[in-house]
């Protein structure tokens, strides 16, 4: 029997408008919900993939699962933990990525592995067998001590990554793994995703990418408007579709025939 790690139960998150953000999104409302009741189940040992378009909810829900932002309303447990009421806990439970991780340009990968390994409380012994490991994997140890913002963005997405997993946490939370990559470094960050499923962790990412969810993910849950409107294994998801056409068959549902 599948062992919960992460129960995400009725989120909901709602931003005020700016001026200047009500004439991008071409609306008069002053508030946008980003997140309309979300609830879903990741198990231990698992990838779990969150899949959706651009303004679906999928950024907000992961930064609220790693504690950045709190919901409106709604509750989420990290291995028994809960995100309002355990918040120091699930930090300590999680690694979390994104793509929008600014890391300082003069900072070099050795000193900002060092820096959030001690945030973290990893001891120096087993934070230098960890660099030394993780360094070599992702083929960092070259550019150690060059400067973060002389790094290619490939070589910057692979210090995030390893910065992110520095405390070896127990759910790596990834929020669109493979956006903006070149093939080659785009294929190290998936092959890594199975590698630590191999190992026992729990991976969510969320993506736009159905071939990557295809490829790497045991769940899927489709989000469309903040809201969970598919949720299973993708044989279950799927029936017998693909990924691809399952998904523009809920939209449509969902938002009507506007694809």
């Amino acid at each position: 029997m599948s062992e919960e790690i992460v129960r995400v139960e009725g989120l909901r998150k709602t931003f005020t408008l700016s001026r200047k953000q009500r004439k991008i999104e071409r609306t008069n409302l002053t508030c946008k919900t980003a997140v309309d009741g979300l609830s879903f189940v990741a198990n231990r040992g698992e990838i779990y993939g969150l899949l959706g378009p651009n303004g679906a909810g999928k950024t907000t829900t992961l930064r609220i699962l790693s504690t950045l932002i709190k919901p409106d309303a709604g509750d989420a447990f990290v291995c028994g933990c809960s995100i309002r009421k355990d918040t120091s806990k699930v930090r300590d439970k999680i690694g979390f990525m994104t793509g929008e991780l600014k890391l300082e340009g003069f900072f070099t990968p050795d000193y900002l592995f060092d820096f959030f390994g001690a945030m973290h409380g990893v001891g120096k012994e087993t934070l230098q067998t960890r660099k030394k490991e993780l360094f070599a994997r992702f083929g960092i140890d070259r550019f150690a001590q060059v400067a973060v913002k002389d790094l290619s963005t490939g070589m910057k997405q692979k210090v995030s990554l390893v910065i992110a997993i520095v405390h070896d946490p127990e759910v790596i939370i990834f929020d669109e793994p493979t956006n903006g990559l070149d093939v080659l470094t785009a294929k190290v960050v998936t092959d890594f995703l199975c590698e630590l499923k191999s190992m026992g962790k729990s991976v969510i990412l969320s993506t736009h990418i159905f071939s990557l969810v295809e490829k790497v993910c045991d769940r899927v849950g489709i989000i469309i408007d903040g809201r969970t409107v598919a949720d299973g294994t993708l044989k279950e998801v799927c029936a017998d579709l693909t990924l691809e056409e399952r998904f523009f068959r809920v939209y449509r549902e969902v938002k009507g025939d506007v694809v």
